[in-house]
C-alpha cells in the first residue's frame, strides 16, 4: 500500500473541506460535503461557512434554516448540528444509539432513577401534542410531573433519546455563544415526514456504509478510529471490512492503515494552502482520532484546553498556527510562533475581511493593531 505523508493528508483534508480554495457550491451542497456543522454556539456554524464559500452571507443559511431545509438538533457526538433536512431524516436514526449512550450516562440517570426511559419520551412527546414548547416549558411541566427532579436534565435526556429539532430561530445568525431561548418540535412534525428507520440488520449495515461514504468524502482518506471518533458508532472495522473493492487502501506516516473512496482524487501535496480563519468547533479539527495532519499534539492543547472547548483558530499553509478571539469589537489573532512577514500579512489581509461579518472594527496580531479604515 502507498504510504501518504501527513503533508499529503493536510492537503487531501484541505482540498474535501473546501479550504484549499472557496467554492461557488451553494450552502445547503456545503453543508451536505461536509455532512454537519457543529452547531452548539449558532454563529460559528456561519464563520466556518464564510471560510468557505465564496460570498457567503449570513441571510443565505438563516433562510435555509427558515425553509426548514437545515434543521438544528442532537446528532454527531451526542452535539448540537446543523444537517440538511434529508440527511438528518437518515442519519439521526443511525446515530441514535451514540445519543442513547449518552443519555444513560451517570448525569441524566440520577436524576430519572426509578423512571422508565422509553416513558419518558413518551409523557414528553404528549406534552408537546405535536406541536412545539420552549425548553424551559417542556422542562417545568415534566418536573410538575415527577417532583424532586432536575425538569431540565429530564427534558435534556428526552431530546437525546427521540429526535427534536430546534426552532430556526436557535440557529440563525445573532448573539454569540448559546442561544438561551430554545424551542423543541418533534422532528417528524417539523419535517412534515417520518424519520428513516432501519427494518433490519442488512439494512442498518447499508446506512453505515453510505454513512462512512459521506465522511470520506469530506475528511479522507481516513483509518477506522478516525471515523468512529468523528460519528460516535463503534465497531465500524466490520463494516469497512465488507466494503472491500469499493475503497482503496493507504498507510500514514506511521504505519496505520487507512482507506479512502476508490474514486476519490488526491491534490497534489505541493499545492499552495492559503490563510483560513477557522471558527470554534470547527469540522477539520474534530474529523478525526488522529488530528496531526492538521494540528500537533503540542498546539491541540491550547487549541482544545478541556471542559469541550474548542477555540477559534487560524490555519497557514494548511496547518493550525494559532487561535483567534473577537473582544469589544477586535479580532485578536493570536499566534503560537512567531509568523514570517509573508505570512502575518496574509494573515491580517484575511482577518480584515472576515471584520465586517463578524461585526468587529479592528485586527490586532500581536502588538500590531490594523483599523478597518487603514
Amino acid at each position: 500500500m502507498t504510504t501518504l505523508s501527513l503533508r499529503a493528508l493536510n492537503r487531501a483534508l484541505m482540498d474535501r473541506q473546501f479550504l484549499l480554495a472557496r467554492t461557488d457550491r451553494t450552502v445547503l451542497e456545503v453543508i451536505g460535503r461536509l455532512v454537519a456543522l457543529q452547531a452548539q454556539e449558532p454563529n460559528w456554524a456561519y464563520v466556518g461557512l464564510w471560510s468557505r464559500i465564496h460570498g457567503f452571507t449570513q441571510p443565505q443559511l438563516t433562510a435555509l434554516l427558515a425553509d426548514r431545509q437545515v434543521v438544528r438538533s442532537g446528532l454527531l457526538r451526542s452535539t448540537q448540528h446543523l444537517a440538511g433536512a434529508d440527511d438528518f431524516r437518515l442519519l439521526r436514526p443511525l446515530l441514535q444509539p451514540v445519543l442513547d449512550r449518552t443519555a444513560g450516562s451517570p448525569h441524566f440517570t440520577r436524576n430519572s432513577s426509578g423512571l422508565d426511559a422509553a416513558s419518558l419520551v413518551a409523557e414528553a412527546l404528549g406534552l408537546l401534542a405535536g406541536g412545539t414548547l420552549s425548553r424551559k416549558e417542556l422542562a417545568r411541566r415534566l418536573a410538575e410531573r415527577h417532583p424532586g427532579r432536575d425538569g431540565r436534565i429530564l427534558a435534556g435526556q428526552v431530546e437525546l433519546s427521540t429526535p427534536l429539532v430546534h426552532g430556526a430561530a436557535t440557529g440563525a445568525w445573532g448573539s454569540w455563544g448559546n442561544r438561551s431561548a430554545v424551542s423543541v418540535t418533534p422532528a417528524e412534525v417539523w419535517l412534515g415526514r417520518p424519520m428513516a428507520t432501519a427494518a433490519t440488520a442488512a439494512s442498518a449495515r447499508e446506512a453505515a456504509k453510505g454513512l462512512i461514504r459521506r465522511y470520506l468524502a469530506g475528511f479522507g482518506p481516513a483509518g477506522v478510529k478516525d471515523v468512529q471518533a468523528w460519528c460516535g458508532l463503534t465497531r465500524l472495522g466490520e463494516v469497512v471490512a465488507e466494503m472491500g473493492g469499493e475503497l482503496r487502501r493507504y498507510r500514514d506516516p506511521d504505519g496505520r492503515e487507512l482507506f479512502d473512496l476508490a474514486d476519490a482524487e488526491l491534490p497534489d501535496p505541493g499545492t499552495p494552502a492559503p490563510v483560513r480563519l477557522l471558527p470554534a468547533f470547527d469540522n477539520v479539527l474534530l474529523g478525526h482520532a488522529d488530528r496531526t495532519r492538521v494540528i500537533s499534539d503540542e498546539d491541540r492543547a491550547h487549541v482544545m484546553p478541556g471542559q469541550a472547548r474548542v477555540r477559534p483558530s487560524f490555519l497557514v499553509d494548511g496547518r493550525v498556527h494559532g487561535t483567534w478571539s473577537l473582544d469589544a469589537g477586535t479580532l485578536r489573532l493570536t499566534p503560537f510562533r512567531p509568523l514570517s512577514a509573508t505570512d502575518r500579512a496574509a494573515l491580517e489581509e484575511e482577518a480584515e475581511r472576515l471584520l465586517p461579518f463578524v461585526g468587529g472594527a479592528a485586527v490586532r496580531c500581536g502588538e500590531a493593531a490594523v483599523s478597518r479604515s487603514s
